[in-house]
């Protein structure tokens, strides 16, 4: 029902397109006047923005018009993906998939027992939390390519928050079972934000935010690896760069062992040169997929044959055989330990989550399919919660994993399967023989495989790009880097929210000019040539305007009139008589933005300007209804388009004395 001009529908596209019309003030036939959207009651109103921001996807359209049994089989289908394409599985797939997992299983196992060390952990509890969690995943997961596992990140974090509430060494009981509780409360978190649909909180961590955050944690943990690279005995605790490289250099003298040196960087210099064969050629994939297993059974067979333990390298020693006992009873239900592991798991959990959901979404496009990422929070909770009542910590999808799954061609979940039995195999025969395995080879493959996330190329783009995005992307990184990897997580999402809060409480406007030979207004900065209309000012606002920006929506709306007005009277043009507010990109306001062009219209009405409005959309239109604030404005001055508002404005001007 919004009625205007005819030939006005092209002014109001997003292209710019010539048009032959003339800006003859004569008034045009068949005018459309604004409409009024049907009046909804409250519960209809409710409804719809509940189902808007819950279900966007309308989740539910697939069991309509189903029999029982066919409803059945797809709820089952929904909660778990395998009934669905293992019905089509076959062996071509199962030989894809087995390579696959073989591959990725010969990349894991040494980085889960390095890993574990980042977490302040057993080495035995890295190979847990790559058994038991990937078994749920492949029965739960959408994506095909995720590979599950422990990743750098989240065992760092997980590692320093737990630090801060329980020493690792002392206190080495209450540790793991604070690291337990605090995985239960990480899938607590994502699955209760996949079951009632909140995966989009996990958006307000941007990805600026998160690219400077990686890098940070990135260099961060490469330097806690230089312990075990250099062989130093007494390193500190603390993860920033200064305490870091004061602890080296202050052991330089008389802590550093050239043993150990030599294992650590002839084989990081293995393993980057492997990672470069395999980023040169994409046939050779497996080249930096196995490098590190080379490089373990290597190192360790040298350390056993010179007896370099016995010159000072430090070796893993001990890791324990067998499968993951169970750990339900030790996790924290009650005491002082219950809030502190779940204040980190909250955090942990939504790190975890916004890494395997990118990871997911980045592959699903590359092979076009649909990624559900409420669904994949349910799956990635259910397998937390699951793990952390079976000695695992917290586990997500690995970025350097999936993408050696995605090149060995896998093509469902069960490469997760694979790899899951090949590490049940190494926990319950091989274990013993990693007792020779030196800690700077564990050091070595996980510095090689944190570089990959140091991105310059995306900082490069966002600075190109966004200059509030790069201070996003830097202050992450430099939180992470110089403080701690909670400062910088806080200061990462601090300024994520910064920065929506300076786009709502200060969005754009802009002053339009009319395209020569076209009914077309658009912004003067962006189109010099635009021409502006004497005796009328037409200001667009491109936000929503709430209660947050609603006063600095009218002072900035006042001040090009203002600024207009100077210009006019130091020119000698004609006297600013409208004032036509384009309303196009007003997707919402409340009671202070009603009230706000309230003061608007009345400051005008003072100053002998009429306040026209142009183009308000059906919920703006109709809550200025409802303020009656439609009668004090008139609605013979409410237009659809600008061009219809200053064709009514030169025809005015005409018909005044």
């Amino acid at each position: 029902m919004v009625r205007h001009i005819t030939d006005e529908a092209a002014a109001n596209e997003p292209s710019i397109t010539t048009q032959t019309h003339s800006c003859d003030p004569s008034p045009a036939p068949h005018v459309y006047k604004v409409g009024y959207p049907p009046q909804r009651n409250l519960a209809t109103e409710f409804t719809e923005t509940l189902r808007e921001t819950f279900f966007h996807d309308n989740p539910l359209r697939q069991y309509k018009g189903q029999p029982g049994l066919t409803r059945l089989m797809m709820g089952l289908q929904f909660l778990f993906p395998v009934v669905g394409w293992g019905r089509n599985y076959n062996f071509n797939k199962f030989k894809s998939d087995l390579i696959a997992g073989l591959t990725i299983a010969s990349l894991c196992i040494p980085q889960d027992i390095g890993y574990s060390k980042l977490a302040n952990l057993d080495p035995q509890y890295g190979l847990y939390s790559s058994f038991i969690p990937p078994l749920i995943y492949a029965a739960m997961g959408s994506s095909r390519d995720i590979a599950i596992g422990p990743v750098a990140v989240v065992s760092l974090l997980i590692g320093s928050l737990l630090q801060n509430e329980v020493d690792h060494v002392k206190n080495k009981e209450e540790y793991m079972r604070l690291a337990f509780t605090a995985t239960f409360f990480a899938g607590i978190t994502q699955a209760a934000l996949g079951f009632l649909r909140l995966g989009f909180l996990i958006e307000f961590l941007s990805h600026a935010a998160i690219v400077g955050f990686m890098g940070g944690a990135a260099i961060t943990i490469a330097l806690q690896q230089l312990k075990y690279v250099l062989g130093i005995a007494n390193f500190t605790r603390k993860t920033d760069i200064v305490s870091v490289m004061k602890s080296v250099w202050s052991s330089v003298h008389h802590g550093w062992n050239w043993q150990t040196i030599v294992i650590g960087t002839s084989f990081l210099a293995f393993l980057l040169l492997a990672k470069y064969i395999g980023k040169k050629n994409k046939k050779l994939f497996w080249v930096p997929a196995i490098a590190p297993i080379i490089s373990v059974i290597l190192a360790t067979f040298f350390v056993y044959i010179t007896r370099a333990d016995k010159q000072g390298v430090q070796i893993v020693k001990f890791i324990k055989k067998g499968i993951n006992p169970s750990s339900a009873h030790k996790i924290f239900f009650t005491g002082p330990f219950v809030l502190k592991g779940f204040k980190i798991g909250v955090v942990c959990g939504i790190v975890g989550l916004t890494e395997a959901v990118a990871i997911g979404r980045t592959f699903a496009a590359i092979k076009d399919y649909q990624l559900d990422g409420n669904k994949e929070m349910v799956a990635l909770g259910t397998m937390n919660i699951v793990g952390s009542m079976a000695s695992c910590y917290v586990t997500t999808g690995s970025f350097s994993r999936s993408a050696v799954n995605f090149m060995a061609g896998c093509k469902t979940p069960v490469s997760n399967v694979v790899m899951s039995l090949v590490v049940l195999l190494t926990l319950l025969v091989i274990t013993p023989l990693f007792k020779y395995t030196p800690n700077a080879i564990l050091g070595s493959i996980i510095i090689s495989a944190v570089v990959s996330l140091v991105d310059y190329e995306a900082a490069i783009l966002i600075w190109k790009v966004d200059k509030l995005d790069f201070i996003a992307c830097m202050g992450a990184f430099f939180g992470v880097v110089f403080e701690s990897v909670e400062i910088g997580l806080l200061i990462a999402v601090g300024i994520s929210f910064a920065k929506i809060l300076l786009q709502v409480t200060r969005p754009r406007t802009s002053l339009l000019g009319n395209l020569p030979g076209t009914t077309i207004y658009r912004n003067t900065s962006q189109y010099p040539e635009a021409k502006l209309v004497p005796g009328v000012v037409i200001v667009r606002v491109d936000s929503a305007i709430y209660f947050s920006n609603s006063n600095y929506v009218r002072e900035r709306i006042l001040r090009w009139l203002t600024d207009e007005e100077d210009k006019a009277k130091a020119a000698g043009l004609t006297k600013i008589n409208f004032l036509i507010v384009e309303m196009s990109p007003v997707i919402d306001i409340d009671t202070s933005g009603i009230h706000s062009l309230e003061d608007l219209y009345k400051n005008l009405q003072k100053r002998e300007i009429q306040l026209i409005l142009s183009n308000p959309g059906s919920v703006v239109i109709e809550k200025l209804q409802a303020s009656k604030l439609t009668e004090h404005i008139g609605s013979s001055n409410i237009f659809l388009a600008v061009s219809d508002a200053v064709r009514f404005c030169k025809t005015k001007s005409m018909q005044e004395p």
